[in-house]
């Protein structure tokens, strides 16, 4: 690991030349590339000087234990009791420092999730995950923006489709993809009886115009008139929009906007996030005999979590994590989960590291 950390130290110090080249200072996009490169290692070489620093004082304070003053020895013990753990600390920084970072992770994502087993009561704990990530994203400060939506019969949603945009949401999120299960009892429920729902969530990093191209020839757009909320417009106008992708049979439709041309643009973004989806999918299975994910496999129909709301019970089935603030967690406290994930994912990394 030192010996990568030290190339990657040289190459620090090769961009702090370039910045003071007086050709590179004059490009103004050759300046901000060699600058953004500097930049995105910086902590991990100042974590490095910084240990390489206390490595070499406790290697001087070692030397003169063997001192022969007693007061200058028990000085030595009482610095070296506080340097010893701190280069733990450091070294442990360094190894998650050198981590790859996921290239998507700064992307938005599409958000969709649809309704599973449990009817109509499925539909309204769509409803709640949809709210959970609403308030979620709110606390973030990012924008939640609705793509696409069909609604249940007594409320939620049989399906939904929201882009959220901001700083690290795919790279927050990426865990989320899944089914997730509730235990609770229906309002309905005349005998108090808990009913078990599902519904499935999906994660879509934002497809990049370069990710993949998709031809015209291979799309069908069809437009129709909007259903649903919207007042006199709606029974109007054919502005909802219907796109199918004739080679996977991937469906897309929108009636989110009184626009068509603005419906085809968001149908779009939905259809293109998908298909670049298809493409990690398939790249990640044929790696999954390489590396078993501790936070699951990806694999949408994996259970990975279950809303109990009589406990008021949250478990992620991944990692094991149960935590009794069901009612926080709904409510958009979601970074605990969060946290627990992404740390375990770090472990196995780590592992590998060691390896």
């Amino acid at each position: 690991m030192f010996e990568r950390i030290e190339e990657v130290e040289q190459r620090y110090e090769e961009l702090e030349a370039q910045l003071e080249d007086p050709e590179i200072l004059s490009d103004y996009n050759l300046y901000n590339e060699v600058n953004r490169e500097l930049v995105s290692i910086r902590p991990l070489v100042q974590t490095y000087r910084k240990y390489k620093s206390v490595l070499a004082a406790i290697k001087e304070s070692k030397d003169l234990l063997s001192d022969s003053d007693p007061e200058i020895r028990e000085l030595v013990k009482e610095e070296l009791s506080e340097l010893e753990p701190s280069i733990l600390k450091l070294a442990q920084e360094l190894k998650l420092l050198m981590l790859p970072t996921d290239p998507m992770g700064n992307r938005n994502v599409i958000l969709e999730i649809r309704a599973g087993t449990g009817g109509d009561e499925s539909a309204l704990f769509a409803g709640d995950l949809l709210n959970m990530y609403s308030r979620y994203a709110n606390n973030c400060r990012w924008k939640v923006e609705s793509m696409s939506f069909s609604e249940g019969t007594v409320g939620g949603y049989k399906e939904v489709v929201v882009m959220i945009s901001g700083d690290n949401v795919y790279a927050t999120l990426k865990w989320e993809s899944g089914v997730h299960r509730v235990q609770r009892v229906p309002e309905t429920e005349t005998q108090g009886r808990v009913h078990t729902s599902a519904c499935t969530v999906a994660i879509l990093p934002e497809a990049d115009e370069v990710d993949l191209e998709v031809r015209t020839q291979d799309l069908r757009i069809d437009t129709y008139r909007a259903s649903g909320s919207g007042g006199q417009h709606v029974n109007k106008t054919n502005s909802a929009i219907r796109i199918t992708h004739i080679p996977t049979g991937l469906i897309v439709q929108c009636q989110d906007e009184k626009s068509q041309h603005k419906n085809k643009a968001k149908a779009m973004k939905v259809l293109s996030s998908r298909l670049y989806d298809q493409e990690q999918q398939k790249l990640h299975r044929e790696r999954a005999s390489e590396r078993k994910d501790q936070v699951g496999s990806g694999d949408r129909s994996e259970r990975i979590r279950t809303y109990n709301y009589p406990q008021n019970r949250i478990t992620d089935h991944r990692i094991g994590l149960t935590l009794y603030k069901l009612d926080r967690i709904v409510f958009g406290e979601l970074q605990e989960v969060i946290d627990a994930l992404n740390t375990a994912d770090q472990v196995e990394q780590l592992k590998a590291l060691d390896r």
